[in-house]
């Protein structure tokens, strides 16, 4: 452990110390205020201020630790704010990803839909990328990002566009010219787009209630990708993301105030879909980014996946397709000539979540100093930055949302990964408190 680390996490903890941290299993009350004080030091840093945060730790597949911290919503003054709760939903961003790949994991099973089948097959419009027309585009290259679909033309468009009308008029800025479907992995939001749009076509339900019907109902989990439908409890209780950074000028401004940023519910009441024609566009929704959930419902979706698809006796994935989503679908070549890994985070992807090694120096480690390989997803968006991460092998995983960051990221890397230095220091702290209990920084 490195000097620079450990005189962080001294002073984060408050003069707490990391061997209280350490206690014993059965002294989870004795540790938790430790903890508590150390991500409230984290949250308050008055350089790199975090408007709210929600966690949670599984340890040996039981929830070990769960807190939060700071507001879901700013007021002009304290007294106007309100709190985080344990049922605070959150927009999870690239979260969201996962969470729709285990939706169509569902769908797999039932038949409806194939990894490797032409994905124009579903949408009735032909999908192929004009540079390489010979080559299909599948699911499977959807879901591990090597469809050669890119960004650069969009990827979320309101009611009135269809993808089809919207791949018409795009042209080159929604492909990759140098690379075929299914050789060269870059991440891209639009994979997802396509792939919600796929999975209405072939049920004949809307997108949202779709995944409440597949996902969210089966594990009595609260949110959706739809905050019209919510109930007035869940719009109310749903955080606000923020920055302290200007929306027109985009200038960080740490000392300044916050800004309201996405689901400002309070000023701005979440609007309807006045029409929508299923399976044309389901980037309404943003299969992609636009999961409204809170840590606890990601606890209880990642207990199931640990407990092998099960939840309350109910089978709602097999095994096999849990093998099956998390398997290698593509990992980075030693000379990197085979996909862009944004400064070594993205190095071995599967269908629809990335794999995190421990490995120190490639970008991807979760935990400083720690043998913690996990499988899941990070999210960054409005604001809000977000993680889900479990190891299968020792049924233990974490879950982070934080609600808004206060200095900009770029000016607050990480040390030892790709991540910001918040994120760093709140996975760290977590995972030494709540899962690796004998382990000590000192």
């Amino acid at each position: 452990m490195h000097n620079k680390m450990t005189g962080l996490l001294g002073l984060l903890l408050l003069g707490t110390t990391w061997s209280a941290l350490a206690a014993p299993p059965g002294s989870g009350k004795d540790q938790q205020p430790a903890l508590d004080a150390a991500l409230s030091a984290i949250v308050g840093d008055a350089a790199h201020p975090l408007a709210s945060l929600s966690v949670l730790a599984i340890r040996q597949g039981k929830v070990s630790y769960q807190q939060q911290f700071g507001y879901r919503h700013i007021g002009a003054t304290p007294a106007d704010s309100l709190p985080v709760t344990p049922d605070t939903l959150f927009r999870i961003a690239s979260v969201s990803k996962m969470m729709t790949t285990l939706g169509l994991m569902r769908l797999l099973e039932q038949g409806k839909l194939s990894l490797d089948q032409d994905v124009g097959i579903y949408l009735g419009f032909s999908l192929r990328n004009p540079h390489f027309p010979q080559r299909p585009v599948t699911l499977r290259s959807l879901l591990s990002h090597t469809s050669s679909l890119r960004d650069a033309g969009g990827y979320a468009w309101g009611p009135e566009r269809s993808l089809r009308d919207v791949f018409t008029a795009g042209g080159d800025a929604m492909w990759d010219s140098s690379a075929a479907p299914g050789r060269y992995f870059t991440y891209s939001n639009l994979n997802w787009g396509v792939i919600g749009t796929v999975m209405e076509q072939v049920t004949g339900e809307r997108f949202d209630l779709l995944m409440r019907r597949l996902l969210l109902d089966p594990l009595d989990v609260r949110g959706g990708y739809h905050p019209p439908a919510f109930t007035a409890d869940e719009i109310a209780n749903t955080a606000t993301l923020y920055r302290k950074r200007t929306l027109e000028t985009e200038e960080w401004r740490p000392h300044g105030p916050w800004i309201a940023q996405a689901d400002d519910f309070d000023q701005h009441p979440p609007a309807g879909i006045a029409r929508y024609v299923i399976g044309s566009n389901a980037t309404v929704f943003s299969p992609t980014g636009g999961l409204r959930i809170s840590a606890a419902g990601l606890g209880t979706v990642m207990q199931m996946l640990l407990d092998g698809g099960r939840y309350q006796g109910k089978q709602l994935l097999q095994p096999a397709s849990i093998a099956l989503m998390f398997g290698r679908q593509w990992q980075l070549a030693p000379d990197g000539c085979n996909g862009n890994s944004e400064r070594g985070l993205y190095r071995v992807w599967g269908l629809g979540n990335q794999q995190f090694d421990a490995v120190a120096g490639q970008g991807n480690g979760l935990v400083e100093g720690a043998s913690f390989h996990a499988v899941g997803h990070l999210g960054d968006a409005y604001g809000l930055v977000s993680a889900f991460v479990l190891d299968f092998k020792h049924r233990n995983g974490m879950v982070m949302l934080v609600g808004g960051t206060g200095s900009d990221p770029e000016r607050y890397p990480g040390t030892y990964s790709a991540m910001g230095r918040s994120e760093e220091l709140i996975l760290t702290t977590l995972y030494r408190g709540a899962i690796d209990k004998h382990e000590s920084l000192h």
